[in-house]
């Protein structure tokens, strides 16, 4: 990835964003922080209900194509929500500006496809991604001791959520698959991006099961405080205020099993129901292995001869740090504002690794609901064609 500084060559770094919903908000304010020179030049968003975390007084305009030719922004931030993400990526690809988009960066294996063909005439390095657990803490450790590991033979990980995160999925617009792509692409593909840069490879036949069975209406909250629960996290756009009668098509437990082109296989389980919560890893190689859990804060390494070769407690930083995704959000926003100053190669993940998760969780989602072995050799044969790689 190239670097890039401020058009205009002042101070200021102009942003523009298309959606200012509180994630959108949330990363927009600290990469303020980080960056003060930062001036926020537009918005677009039918619904903007966190304007207040970037300012009142940011224009508003009507559409993206006219905020683009009007700010000509030095980053348009791209945090609609993900069935708009194609749409607005191409307007900034089209418009020449450098992007930032949350993740899933699309939602089907159709717009993969066509996302892929317009990176290939505008460059990868025109998009940065919201993959954020590459960044987080568990993550740098972990490279720094992977090659000790030997070659990965087996995996197993999850990522459990608590029932007042799954209420927010089912009452939110993420509970329709036409506009989220469903659970295991909105929320897991930061897991299975991470295991495949741990393998190094990418699976090339998957396995999955699933479905919905704690939010239906025989298990609806019984009691005020179990109520507030599932109400705790604020859903404000195409919102239902019933997650157990709700009229999403999103599930609410799925597992699944993953073989990668590397030999290594993985066995992957998320539930939007888990009192206490986790989100836990455990790496097997040839010559060691390395566990962790990215909510209950650590990591650890051991040789195959017993030896301990990394031992992190993450629980002890910063309470400010570390209150959204373990801290990584804070890291990703620093490598971020590094990497737009110039200062900075390159950043760990790119938009090729984020649309080769996208492929896998879309493959995992057509695996469960048909039923069968889902081969992804042709998927990557298409894909490949783009040569979005150096060394494609």
């Amino acid at each position: 990835m190239a670097a890039a500084t401020s058009k205009s060559g002042d101070s200021t770094f102009r942003v523009a964003t298309a959606g200012i919903g509180l994630r959108a908000g949330h990363v927009l304010s600290i990469l303020k922080e980080a960056m003060p020179e930062i001036e926020f030049v537009g918005y677009y968003d039918p619904q903007p209900t966190y304007l207040s975390m970037i300012g009142e007084d940011v224009p508003h305009y009507t559409d993206v194509a006219s905020m683009l030719s009007a700010t000509q922004p030095d980053l348009f931030f791209v945090g609609s929500p993900n069935s708009f993400h194609l749409e607005h990526i191409r307007l900034g690809l089209e418009a020449g500006v450098r992007l930032f988009t949350e993740k899933p960066v699309v939602v089907t294996r159709e717009e993969t496809m066509e996302l892929a063909g317009l990176l290939a005439k505008h460059g990868t390095d025109k998009v940065m991604v919201g993959l954020v657990l590459r960044y987080s803490q568990h993550m740098v450790d972990l490279r720094a001791v992977l090659d000790q590991l030997g070659p990965i033979t087996s995996l197993e990980a999850n990522e459990l959520i608590g029932p007042y995160h799954g209420a927010f999925f089912m009452r939110d617009w993420r509970r329709m698959v036409h506009w989220s792509g469903g659970f295991m692409l909105e929320k897991c593909c930061h897991d299975i991006d991470i295991y495949n840069m741990v393998t190094a490879s990418r699976p090339v036949r998957v396995a999955s099961f699933g479905g919905r069975k704690s939010f239906v209406p025989e298990y609806a909250s019984t009691s005020n405080s179990e109520n507030e629960i599932m109400h705790r996290k604020t859903s404000v756009w195409e919102t239902t205020p019933d997650p157990f009668h709700s009229d999403g098509d999103i599930i609410d437990y799925q597992t699944a099993l993953l073989q990668y082109a590397s030999g290594a296989s993985l066995a992957f389980h998320t539930n939007l129901n888990v009192p206490d919560e986790h989100r836990r890893f455990c790496i097997m190689g040839a010559l060691g292995m390395a566990e962790g859990d990215f909510v209950r804060g650590y990591l650890k390494a051991t040789a195959r001869d017993g030896t301990v070769i990394a031992d992190h407690d993450y629980t002890k930083g910063d309470p400010a740090t570390l209150s959204a995704h373990y801290g990584a959000d804070h890291k990703m926003v620093a490598d971020i504002a590094e990497y737009l100053r110039g200062n900075r190669r390159e950043l760990p993940v790119g938009v090729v690794d984020a649309l080769e998760a996208g492929l896998v969780a879309m493959a995992l989602d057509d695996a469960r609901k048909e039923n069968k072995v889902v081969e992804l050799v042709s998927t990557w044969e298409e894909f490949d064609r783009f040569r979005l790689r150096a060394s494609q």
